[in-house]
């Protein structure tokens, strides 16, 4: 059954990446401490199984050449001291190899199911953690019963798993009392860390347990309802009001922008009323001619009325002004199809424009004919 928020609604959406962010941020992650344990274990019983000997005799060598002390030694502070110093460092040294082990067990063994995650929310003091009443719901909720459960299996396999070495082992530890002292050293290390090689197997098997189940209950904390997946949509992206103010914006100043090339233009072709494309053609910077604005109905109005104030001119070629406006872009070059019709009004504008300044005759207007 699916688990439900505040406001009783059913968080039925897995977490977005935007929400594993968030919970990554606030340091929720997913973690198994039996996997940490294990992996301690594991390292702990190898590294006593492979350097046990070593660290044995370290340490034989050391507790004797402490109990070799005579007298004057002994009851001098001015040797005692730095003596005891001497001892201390020598004794971690002999360990360190093992400690290092352990330290980088403990480290990486947490990465390799969550990742590195480092956050100063996850150390804030929670105050609500103090309320009573959420205690006790928290001691009665279905993961503290699941940690109990955990728990008493952790116990059952380790208590298995060590009387069963002791049984094993029963003649071995007997017999350490009848051995040299560094004999019985060393060997006593090795038994321990066979110890904890048998007890990390089986805790091995505890965390491939436990680590599908912090997966699954990792998600299940972080799922959204229905709506948050909305929400965080609209605020991610924007609500669709404020995206169709951008939008509104955006086109009217692409259309200032527009309008502001239209005196520039060589020729308006018009629909005459509904369409009005502008034209220009420059031999030597353009391989076809270009839309440099277009509109219909009022945009188109107010190209007709920019271009008559500059002089503009505006030839009517119904058909051609249709073909263009709907298959050309602003900036775009006219298509190769209707490339004789707009040759035909360019060509047109130019003898006119040739008549004005000489003085003579106008040309007649072509007929123009396109397919649209």
């Amino acid at each position: 059954m699916a688990e439900e928020n505040e406001d009783g609604q059913e968080k039925t959406e897995s977490a977005t990446p935007k929400r594993l962010e968030e919970a990554r941020r606030k340091g929720q992650i997913p973690r198994s401490r039996d996997l940490s344990a294990a992996a301690v274990l594991m390292t702990g019983g190898v590294a006593l199984s492979a350097m046990g000997g070593q660290i044995g005799g370290d340490l034989y060598a050391l507790m004797r050449q402490g109990l070799t002390l005579t007298r004057e030694q002994a009851m001098d502070p001015e040797q005692i001291v730095p003596m005891l110093a001497s001892a201390g460092l020598d004794g971690l040294m002999a360990c360190v190899p093992v400690l290092g082990l352990l330290l980088l067990a403990a480290i990486l063994a947490p990465l390799a199911l969550g990742g590195w995650s480092f956050s100063t929310e996850s150390i804030m003091p929670q105050f609500n953690r103090l309320n009573p009443l959420s205690g006790i719901k928290r001691i009665f909720a279905m993961r503290s019963i699941v940690e109990l459960m955990k728990a008493l299996a952790k116990f059952g396999v380790v208590a298995v798993i060590a009387a069963m070495v002791l049984w094993k082992d029963a003649s071995a530890l007997l017999a350490l009392g009848r051995e040299p002292t560094a004999q019985a050293i060393m060997h006593a290390v090795s038994l321990a860390g066979s110890a904890l090689i048998l007890i990390s197997a089986g805790m091995l098997v505890i965390a491939g347990v436990d680590v599908p189940y912090q997966l699954w209950q990792y998600a299940k904390q972080l799922k959204m309802t229905r709506e948050e997946v909305r929400q965080e949509m609209k605020e991610s992206e924007g609500s669709p009001e404020v995206k169709g103010r951008i939008r509104q914006i955006q086109q009217q100043m692409a259309r200032q922008r527009m309008m502001q090339d239209v005196p520039n233009a060589d020729v308006i072709v018009t629909n005459p009323t509904h369409f009005a494309v502008a034209l220009k053609y420059d031999e030597k910077r353009m391989r076809a001619p270009i839309v440099v604005a277009k509109g219909v109905d009022l945009v188109a109005a107010r190209i007709r009325e920019i271009a008559t104030e500059h002089s503009v001119p505006i030839f009517e070629a119904p058909p051609l002004a249709r073909v263009l406006y709907k298959n050309v872009d602003i900036g775009g070059e006219v298509p190769s199809t209707v490339y004789v019709a707009v040759a035909q009004v360019l060509s047109y504008i130019f003898q006119l424009r040739t008549a004005k300044r000489a003085g003579t005759r106008p040309p007649p207007p072509p007929v123009v004919d396109v397919e649209e």
